[in-house]
C-alpha cells in the first residue's frame, strides 16, 4: 500500500541558480549534495522541515518541457504556507514575481503561482 509522496525530482537548466533558488529563497535545506562525473550532473536532496522532498538533477543540455499553454504531465508543485500576503511579499524582496492572490472557490483558500529560474510553475496555498 502506498504510505506517502517520498520526494519530488526536478531537472534544472543552471544548477547553481536552481540550488540558490530553491535553498536560499525557498528556504529549503540541504541533506546531501553528490556530483556525478559518469552522468556529468548534479544531485542535490532538500528537505522542508525535515523531511526530504526534492531532489534537484543538472544534466549537460537537458531538453525544454512545455509548459505553457497547458501541456499533459505535472502540472505544478504547491508549497504550504500561513500567510500567503507574507511570503508572496518575502519572495517579491527576493526578486520573485507572483500572480496576483486568487480564491480556491470550493475550499475557500486563498493561492497563487510563481515560477522557479526553469519556468516550473509553483503554487503557494494557504493552509
Amino acid at each position: 500500500m502506498i504510505k506517502n509522496i517520498h520526494h519530488i525530482a526536478i531537472i534544472c537548466s543552471d544548477y547553481p541558480k536552481s540550488k540558490h533558488f530553491y535553498t536560499t529563497i525557498l528556504g529549503l535545506d540541504i541533506l546531501n549534495e553528490t556530483y556525478r562525473a559518469d552522468r556529468e550532473s548534479y544531485k542535490l536532496d532538500l528537505a522542508m522541515n525535515g523531511n526530504y522532498v526534492i531532489e534537484l538533477f543538472s544534466f549537460p543540455d537537458p531538453p525544454k518541457r512545455i509548459s505553457r499553454p497547458e501541456g499533459t504531465g505535472l502540472r505544478h508543485l504547491a508549497f504550504e504556507v500561513d500567510d500567503i500576503s507574507t511570503e508572496v511579499e518575502r519572495l517579491k524582496t527576493l526578486g520573485v514575481i507572483c500572480e496576483p492572490i486568487r480564491m480556491d472557490e470550493y475550499t475557500q483558500k486563498q493561492f497563487t503561482f510563481f515560477e522557479d529560474p526553469d519556468g516550473l510553475p509553483l503554487e503557494l496555498y494557504e493552509a
